[in-house]
């Protein structure tokens, strides 16, 4: 059995639960070619996560995170995953990740958007989505920067998914400051708890406006009924997507040995070597 944990939380949504554990499965083999000791399947709940008594600690020894032995055991939360000592492999956020999760953990790797609008190599940007009929469709401008129908969304209701996310306030939040805006454009602001909540919220007239990234939308378009009562009205510029990560103290050998991996997987839509 592996000393290591892996997981793939932000775009596993129950019904491509298949799709997730066969990109795991490509990940995990390619690993392993490379002699590490990868583990035979993604942890999906904090009752996977193996105990760490007396809590987890930083390099400088300050707890930084309960024993994950004490969280409910049937939910997850992803930034006590993404703190674990036995951390090989996971998606982040840059949002947590300029909001002091760096200090913790290793970038291994950026994943690739090609293949969904809106996105380019290892940048991504998200839709700014209202219910049809209250705004134009457009498409995701080819240049990457933004597209902010500023009269369209002023004074609406704007939901996003958690505070820390870049794709769902952040990246708004900085487009808007560019254009000499800011989020007080909005009328109100509401947290959804995830982009797929958002989408609901909008199409359900509890909000107006909802910022979703690429490969949400796309899964949404996919899988969320709610999905076909929005249209995109406008786009963020594009940004670095979500970062593949490891624990900060996965041996640099280790580290080294998963780029090489990733770098063979190049050819394939969802992997690119970070620099």
């Amino acid at each position: 059995m592996s000393e290591f944990i892996a997981a793939l939380p932000m775009y596993d949504w129950p019904e491509v639960r298949a799709e997730v554990d066969a990109q795991w499965v490509g990940l995990r083999d390619a690993f392993r070619q490379k002699g590490i000791d990868a583990p035979q399947t993604i942890v999906r709940l904090n009752g996977d996560l193996p105990p760490v008594p007396g809590g987890i600690h930083d390099a400088d020894g300050k707890l930084i995170a309960p024993d994950p032995a004490t969280l409910p055991p049937g939910e997850l939360d992803f930034h006590k995953l993404w703190l674990h000592p036995a951390l090989l492999f996971a998606q982040t956020c840059w949002g947590p990740m300029e909001l002091g999760l760096s200090r913790h953990v290793q970038v291994v790797g950026q994943p690739s958007y090609d293949a969904y609008e809106g996105g380019q190599g290892e940048l991504y940007s998200s839709a700014l989505v209202m219910r049809k009929g209250e705004g134009p469709e457009v498409r995701s401008p080819a240049d990457g920067g933004p597209s902010l129908p500023l009269d369209l969304i002023r004074g609406k209701r704007f939901t996003f998914n958690s505070l820390d996310s870049m794709s769902g306030i952040i990246a708004l939040t900085r487009d808007l400051q560019a254009a000499g805006e800011s989020l007080d454009i909005f009328a109100s602001r509401s947290e959804s708890g995830g982009h797929r909540g958002s989408i609901v919220a909008v199409a359900e007239g509890k909000a107006d406006i909802a910022a979703i990234d690429c490969e949400s939308w796309a899964l949404a378009r996919r899988f969320e009924p709610a999905a076909r009562k929005v249209v995109i009205v406008g786009w963020t510029g594009r940004r670095k997507g979500l970062p593949f990560i490891t624990a900060r103290t996965t041996p640099e050998k280790t580290v080294r040995a998963m780029r090489e991996a990733l770098a063979g997987l190049a050819e394939q839509p969802r992997i690119q070597r970070v620099g």
